[in-house]
């Protein structure tokens, strides 16, 4: 029996790709066409649940997925995100549902698909009830565009609310080593709705791939006003991360796929997707789900770094107002 977990009714791959930083956020993205190289070696490596939004480079991250993945379209579990797109250059949280149905439209037309597998409510907009955006992505399922309705840094309270409605097939949300906010109450929560739990920076926004000047960050890099990467609290993670680094020698793998592993060992449920520009690092996710890890080194590996060890908020106080997270 293949390696699988369920995402939205489909058998995928544990580890999907994450696939913003080749449009967005992490400083200068890859060119166009080693964007699409590095998604066509996906494909090659046997990856199946490519992760996308209408936020990501304010769309040309959908388009660049649809076209480079096109050829691949009926082998793939294809997830995007409404709520939180570009305006005028800004990024706007907006969850009204005509506004949601707009941009799946818009989505749709990008990914050159009929049909998205996947589709989040990026945030919830706190100036609308979630109950109405749901409605709105639950006329989407019965219109026959999209296949099932994902929720993304939500409370359990209201996973619950929105569950209501229709049925979530799966809360993104934030989860490693060094953020622990879904154990309060999100992990149990999609648990007992039958919910998947999709981790996003499952590998620490890089920390755990071995980041080590921060200096070298670009201005526009979204680490650069993350408390965890400021130069105080920095040099205080790193020695965390040198100890893991020697767990993960004792385990034969790198320090990401140690904290990969460990992620993949809290639950069946749970889905990480890691994103990357190194093909190398591409490969090594990939296979972070078939290592067998000693239980004690994966026990170490969570006893070291967690939201009690680590230095510095998760999220800068204006980002942190925007979600629902349950904070510790």
């Amino acid at each position: 029996m293949p390696n699988t977990r369920l995402l939205a009714g489909k058998a995928v791959h544990p580890v999907g790709l994450g696939c913003m930083n080749l449009s967005h956020a992490y400083g200068t993205p890859p060119s166009e066409n080693e964007a699409a190289a590095l998604l066509l070696k996906a494909v090659d490596l046997g990856y199946d649940h490519f992760d996308t939004a209408t936020l990501y480079g304010f769309g040309a991250n959908e388009t660049l997925v649809g076209k480079t993945l096109k050829p691949h379209r009926s082998s793939i579990l294809l997830a995007s995100k409404c709520g939180m797109g570009g305006v005028d250059g800004k990024r706007v949280i907006d969850g009204r549902p005509e506004t949601l149905m707009q941009q799946a439209e818009a989505s749709l037309q990008r990914l050159q698909t009929d049909v998205i597998d996947l589709y989040y409510l990026h945030r919830w907009d706190k100036n609308v009830p979630v109950e109405e955006s749901v409605g709105a992505l639950s006329r989407l399922v019965e219109q026959g565009k999209i296949r099932a309705i994902g929720l993304s840094e939500v409370s359990a309270a209201t996973l619950e609310k929105a569950h209501a409605v229709h049925p979530i097939a799966a809360v993104q949300t934030e989860y490693s080593l060094w953020t622990r906010n879904p154990e309060i109450a999100v992990l149990q929560k999609t648990r007992e709705l039958g919910a998947a739990f999709v981790a996003f920076s499952p590998v620490a926004r890089g920390f755990l791939g071995g980041l080590r000047d921060i200096s070298a960050l670009e201005e526009k890099d979204i680490r650069r006003p993350m408390p965890r990467f400021s130069p105080e609290n920095y040099p205080a993670n790193l020695r965390l991360l040198d100890a893991l680094q020697g767990l993960a020698a004792q385990a034969g793998c790198t320090a990401a796929q140690l904290g990969l592993a460990w992620l993949l060992a809290q639950s069946g449920h749970i889905l990480p997707i890691p994103g990357t520009t190194s093909p190398q690092h591409l490969a090594e996710n990939f296979a972070a789900a078939e290592l067998e890890i000693d239980a004690a080194i994966l026990q170490q590996a969570g006893e070291l770094i967690h939201q009690g060890s680590v230095a510095g908020a998760r999220y800068p106080a204006a980002t942190q107002a925007e979600i629902d997270t349950e904070e510790f």
